[in-house]
């Protein structure tokens, strides 16, 4: 990092990426959800490979953040 301002601004843009990826995810839920009550059982399956990929990418996502955290200090 050239300057502390510039790990705060990828420390921000990390955690906003984190938080867009858990509201898509309980989208991804509320519609899985949605779909079982309404018997569509074939929808399931796309909702269910989407939350757990995008489940992936938040673990993903806040490892690098408190790896980042972790080299700042």
């Amino acid at each position: 990092m050239a300057t502390p301002r510039q790990g705060t601004t990828l420390f921000s843009a990390l955690l906003i990426l984190v938080g867009l990826a858990v509201i898509i995810q309980l989208w991804l839920v509320t519609a899985a959800m949605e779909a079982l009550l309404a018997h569509q059982y074939k929808l399931l399956v796309p909702f269910t490979i989407g939350s757990a990929l995008l489940f992936l990418v938040n673990v993903l996502l806040l490892r690098l953040v408190f790896n980042f955290d972790r080299n700042v200090r």
